[in-house]
Formats: C-alpha cells, structure tokens, sequence
C-alpha cells in the first residue's frame, strides 16, 4: 500500500480467513480529523464461488444483505455477479458514510458468523479492500498491490471520461433524433452522467487499469 500524506484519504486492506479472523494493514493520516467525519467509505469485496455453487451464494447473499443495509451507516451495495461459464468471481461494492462505520459493519460479529457460514461455498477466502476515495477503481483484483499515486489516477480517469462524454453524447443525440424526442439540457445532462458512470464503473475502468497496470503500479 501506499503512503498517505496529510489531507489523503486513508485506505486498508484485508484478508478475512474463513475462520472469521481479520488481518488489516492501514495507513492513517497524519495529524488528520477524526476518521468519523470522512466524506464516504468503498469496501470492494471479491468472492470466488467453488463451481455449482452460485446459487447458494445467492441464498447467502439474501441473508448477509439485510444485516448489511441495516448497519449505522450504510448507504447502498452492488453486486458484479460473474458471467455464467466463463469466471466464477462476484464483486460486492459496500459504501458507507464514514470509513469508521464501513469497518465497523466489516469486523462486526454479525459479518464474520455469516463469512464463517458461507466459507464452504468459496473456493478462495473472503477478500476486500477499503478506502475513503475513489482508489477502488485502480486497484486489481484481490487488493495485493499498492494503489497508483494521485497523478496516475488523474490522468487515467480523465483520459476514460473524456472520451466517453463525447461519444455517449453523440448517441443520446442522435437516438432522441431519431425517435423526435427532445430534451432540456438538465435532463440530457442526467441521462448522459448517468450513462458515463455506469460505463466507468462497470465496464470501462477494470479493463482500461488492467492494460494499463504496468505503468500505473510503477
């Protein structure tokens, strides 16, 4: 992991063994405000399902996601379910409104009972990595590598967004066109965000870092 400097979000990652037991290495601020008064908490969670059992997972997700939701704190969750005969990997994305409260919710007696259930079910252990900003994006699967300095991650997003508005804009606009539609520039505006985000998330950025990884991790 990387160091961070006064007014840097701080960031931990973890390694849940499947008996319930949490190892975390976190780098602090320096001389920083209380981690309570952070502006939002990512837990990004990896799960590798042993073959066959996805649809027990499931089942466990529908148990572990009330407790979740009901946590102090919690403000939503994705789930990145794996594409069905070529990987066997889901990703849960966490966010809470502090980085006190997202740990809390991760090392609570509740999360680890249930990782503990659902540990037979899992063909590696239970893996996530935490972080008070944007960092998840650049960081690889299974967490084991440092996160890229803040330049690197300026660059890369700027250099994914660019070309995406442009290109997501030009087809909001042509399919209103085509179908005679016409919007006001706020909506349009929300549809094409909307569009972008969901694109960077999900698509764009786990690709784009993973080419890129060699220069980025330097």
């Amino acid at each position: 992991m990387s160091h961070t400097n006064a007014n840097r979000p701080t960031s931990t990652t973890m390694n849940a063994s499947t008996n319930g037991t949490v190892n975390a290495n976190t780098n602090t601020q320096a001389n920083a405000p209380s981690r309570a008064q952070g502006h939002g908490a990512t837990a990004v969670i990896t799960h590798r399902v042993r073959e066959g059992q996805q649809d027990a997972y499931e089942l466990w997700l529908d148990e572990i996601g009330p407790k979740c939701r009901a946590a102090p704190g919690h403000l939503d969750w994705h789930i990145i379910r794996p594409i069905a005969g070529l990987t066997h990997t889901n990703t849960v994305v966490l966010r809470f409104d502090t980085i006190t409260n997202l740990e809390r919710w991760m090392a609570s007696a509740d999360r680890r009972r249930l990782i503990e259930q659902v540990s037979p079910l899992l063909a590696t252990e239970d893996e996530f990595f935490i972080n008070s900003g944007l960092d998840f994006w650049f960081v690889p699967e299974g967490a084991h590598a440092k996160v890229p300095v803040r330049w690197k991650q300026f660059v890369i997003t700027w250099s994914a967004i660019y070309p995406l508005v442009l290109g997501v804009s030009l087809v909001v606009s042509t399919l209103l066109l085509q179908v005679g539609l016409s919007l006001n520039g706020y909506l349009f505006t929300l549809i094409v965000t909307g569009l972008v985000v969901a694109l960077m998330i999900y698509l764009v950025m786990p690709y784009y870092t993973h080419m890129v990884r060699s220069w980025l991790f330097k």
